[in-house]
């Protein structure tokens, strides 16, 4: 590991590293307007239930909570990893980005049953009404960005442990954490104004 200056995170050291944390803080916020939109398109839509099930007949609270409980956690383990990579440490975090992956992944494993569940057992495809449409078109959204994040922290994982921490790899750790936290807050939002909301 290169030596660096201890009062500025390895990530943010040199002008082209600041530069791409900017650049991908620019692409969360489009990564927001997005978001934004389809909740706007939900919540449009969520009373157009037709002749298909709401969100009552839908929503359990047990998976729910499961996937919570794994995301959340999932948004401690790489801020462990992240605090092991400014102190030098590439064995601990790798393992706190293994065990954000795995955790990650076992979200996406509730969340497909979820799916199924909705498909298979209520009825409730992507065509059945309004309301299922614009619910599938925002979970699947959000499902497929923590689908894509468990590849790229697998590619990121790898990296690290073929050249160890430094500038470069630091920054694109600390730049896959920031995604990954952005996914753990528009779950926030998922499960409070989608789930418990369509509960009541």
């Amino acid at each position: 590991m290169s030596k660096h200056n201890n009062s500025v995170p390895l990530e943010y050291q040199g002008e082209e590293n600041d530069l791409k944390i900017f650049g991908f803080w620019v692409f969360l916020g489009a990564e927001i307007v997005l978001f934004a939109t389809l909740f706007t398109a939900y919540f449009t839509l969520v009373d157009r239930t037709g002749s298909g099930p709401t969100g009552v007949d839908l929503f359990e609270l047990p998976p729910v909570i499961l996937e919570t409980f794994l995301l959340l956690t999932s948004s401690f383990t790489i801020g462990l990893g992240v605090h092991a990579m400014r102190l030098g440490r590439v064995k601990p975090m790798i393992v706190f980005y293994i065990i954000t992956l795995i955790l990650g992944a076992g979200f996406i494993a509730v969340e497909i049953d979820e799916f199924i569940t909705y498909i298979y057992h209520e009825d409730a495809t992507i065509q059945t009404s309004a309301f299922t449409s614009s619910l599938m078109t925002l979970l699947g959204t959000h499902g497929a960005h923590v689908s894509f994040g468990l590849l790229w922290g697998i590619a990121i994982i790898i990296q690290v442990a073929k050249h160890g921490i430094n500038k470069r790899t630091a920054n694109k750790a600390f730049i896959f954490s920031l995604y990954w936290h952005f996914l753990d807050v528009v779950w926030i939002f998922l499960f409070s104004f989608i789930y418990l909301k369509g509960m009541m």
